[in-house]
């Protein structure tokens, strides 16, 4: 028997120095785990950045195995295992891991490589988590090889060193909608294919269960959703199932029109039988929410020199001018069915902290169902009017300045993007609530439904529009209401992509219900979207949430997110006036005033725990902000600015 090679294979395992043994000071690691709490998450900071930093060699070294073993045959390769997969093989074999991994890594080597190089350098200064880089690449496949692929390589990439945190939804609505507005007649024909292909499914299990699943457009889908979200909660507090159990039931008892039930047993149980077709008729309408502008409801406009020399430009901006039109306008539209609207949840608490935990989603549940109509018609939509065109014109110039000085890419790279000829077309995009970015010809085809309803979110003066209702300064107002989670589109919190619209509306400097004036407003930027765990652990948890304007961009504003040990991270990087930058435009106006308290109201006993820690955040705050400003502090630049993940 031959041992040839074995020498070899001894070598290349254990020749270079085990990772245990290595200077650790030299690698800038901490050389004991005996830290404090803010040492360790700093440990874990910095540990984020080099383990890009390593993916980033890691695409390297498969990139460089691809140039020498792949590239001089890949044209004109027709063997049954390729070069491709060969090499693919060869890094399966020396990872153990299986010949799909190998080929993936590869895929993004490749990828990072050839259509994505400014992407790729994102990864290696610690930008972007290497968590992210499958979904940009798999969300940028429809450029690959295109004339203009450089330029959305170059906008991904000056998004991504914004200051700010990430998470998957928004950097695949970051991708989505850098492709979709460069590549309008490509995108529509491959969404036609995509509808021709759907398909209805099913696939044998393990243990006697089985798959059932179907293809079909991201509205319906969504209804479908909704539809089995709101019958699986149709249960007791003591029903045994998961959430997703409850749902495969509800699904079959929809199909089959069957009862569907609690399991808990009990007998004064009120959901121990329930109609599934009842629930599903006399429930209210199901609304689905689009947010896009004017622009992209006209369709496509000729691209004009200015979108192509800014290619860091964002794309509704580029959209807009290019119709000659500064002010995109910010809309809503809901797609909806005869089936049910999401009921809304409720907190259990103990009885002394009922208060404080209804006291920042009440807001929420009736500004809901003011939106949730309960006519015949399916669909609801909002918009925004125009802005005076010389105060957008100011905004969107120092919004382009801004955009310049964060790309850190280099001066060459933006140049040869800038070089790389624009498609003849520049089409705007949509966002649908819970699904993300779609394209400019898919909005049209809803708007073209004649169901559809589209409602401007404003009446292009300068009005401002109300804030709150009219009797309760606490409550958002309609308008209000829908501008925020537009705004936000998911839950703030650093890398939590529940979406907005199915999330509350959380003062974020509490609200003071005996003396008003002495809290947080009932205002644009007194309020932000959470998802219901975040608002619970601000609410009850020593976190600390900050929002206030940016000093440096009009009506746009910063948030700040503090740990209970004192390290800050800032808030998402790319929010809804990122794709639709018409709604910076949209004032509201102040809170109505609100009547002093009546005599002898004033509280004798000294001021519950809860009261006591929401003073205390406010005077965090105030110190926080008085000190930035003393400083002169701003929100990191790009190059100081922590792993945004």
């Amino acid at each position: 028997m031959s041992d040839r090679g074995v020498g070899a294979v001894s070598a290349a395992q254990v020749g270079s120095r085990p990772w245990p043994e290595r200077d650790h000071a030299a690698l800038g690691l901490p050389v004991s785990f005996d830290l404090p709490v803010v040492g360790h998450l700093d440990a874990l900071a910095d540990l984020s950045a080099g383990a890009a930093y390593l993916e980033w060699r890691r695409y390297r070294h498969a990139a460089a195995l691809h140039t020498d073993l792949v590239l001089a045959e890949e044209d004109r390769d027709e063997r049954a295992v390729d070069a491709f997969a060969q090499c693919a093989a060869r890094i399966a074999t020396a990872l153990s891991v299986s010949q799909y991994v190998a080929e993936r890594i590869l895929d993004n080597a490749v990828a990072l490589r050839d259509r994505l190089p400014r992407v790729f350098e994102c990864l290696r200064d610690g930008v972007v988590s290497p968590t992210f880089i499958r979904t940009i690449v798999s969300r940028t496949e429809l450029v690959h090889g295109r004339s203009y692929q450089g330029l959305v390589d170059a906008d991904i990439a000056a998004a991504l060193r914004k200051p700010g945190s990430w998470s998957t939804a928004r950097v695949r609505d970051l991708c989505d909608q850098m492709v979709y507005r460069r590549d309008p007649d490509a995108v529509r024909e491959r969404r036609e294919e995509a509808l021709k292909g759907r398909c209805f499914f099913t696939e044998a299990g393990l243990d006697g269960m089985g798959t059932v699943g179907a293809t079909m457009s991201a509205e319906r889908a969504a209804i479908v959703a909704r539809v089995v979200e709101r019958l699986a909660a149709q249960v007791c507090k003591h029903d045994s199932r998961t959430k997703g159990a409850r749902a495969s039931d509800a699904l079959f008892a929809l199909v089959e029109h069957a009862p569907f039930g609690c399991d808990c047993a009990r007998p004064d149980c009120a959901f121990m039988v329930v109609d599934a077709d009842e629930v599903a008729a006399t429930a209210a309408r199901i609304v689905i929410h689009v947010v896009t502008d004017t622009t992209t409801l006209t369709g496509p406009v000729p691209a004009t020199a200015t979108a192509t020399t800014t290619p860091a430009k964002n794309a509704a901006e580029a959209a807009t001018e290019s119709a000659e039109q500064p002010t995109a306008r910010a809309q809503t539209r809901d797609a909806d069915t005869t089936a049910a609207a999401a009921e809304p949840v409720t907190v259990d608490t103990d009885a002394a902290d009922e208060d404080a935990a209804v006291d920042e989603t009440a807001a929420v549940d009736e500004a809901a169902a003011n939106q949730i109509a309960i006519d015949e018609a399916v669909v609801g939509v909002f918009t925004a009017d125009d802005a005076p065109v010389e105060e957008a014109e100011a905004v969107e110039a120092e919004a382009d300045e801004a955009e310049v000085e964060e790309t850190v890419a280099g001066e060459d790279a933006a140049a040869d993007a800038a070089a790389e000829p624009e498609p003849e077309l520049v089409d705007g995009v949509g966002f649908v609530a819970g699904l993300g970015i779609i394209s400019g010809a898919h909005v049209r085809d809803l708007a073209a439904d004649p169901e559809a309803v589209i409602r401007p979110l404003g009446d292009g003066t300068l009005t401002p529009l109300p804030a709150t209702q009219p009797a309760d300064p606490y409550r958002p107002s309609a308008a209000l209401d829908t501008f925020i989670r537009a705004r936000d589109r998911y839950c703030t919190w650093p890398g939590c992509s529940k979406p907005a619209w199915d999330g509350d509306l959380d003062h974020i400097t509490e609200y003071d219900h005996a003396h008003p004036e002495r809290g947080g407003q009932t205002s644009a930027t007194g309020l932000g979207a959470k998802c219901r765990f975040h608002h619970l652990l601000k609410t009850f948890g020593d976190f600390v949430d900050d929002q206030y304007d940016d000093p440096d961009h009009p009506g746009r504003i910063i948030r700040t997110f503090t740990i209970p040990e004192g390290r800050t991270v800032l808030g998402p990087a790319h929010t809804g006036f990122d794709t639709h930058p018409g709604l910076d435009m949209i004032v509201f106006g102040d809170p109505p005033a609100t009547r002093p308290p009546s005599p002898g109201t004033e509280p004798t006993r000294p001021a519950p725990r809860t009261e006591q820690k929401h003073a205390r955040r406010r005077q965090e705050r105030d110190r926080n902000r008085l000190r930035n400003n003393l400083n002169g502090v701003r929100p990191p630049e790009p190059d100081d600015a922590p792993p945004p993940f």
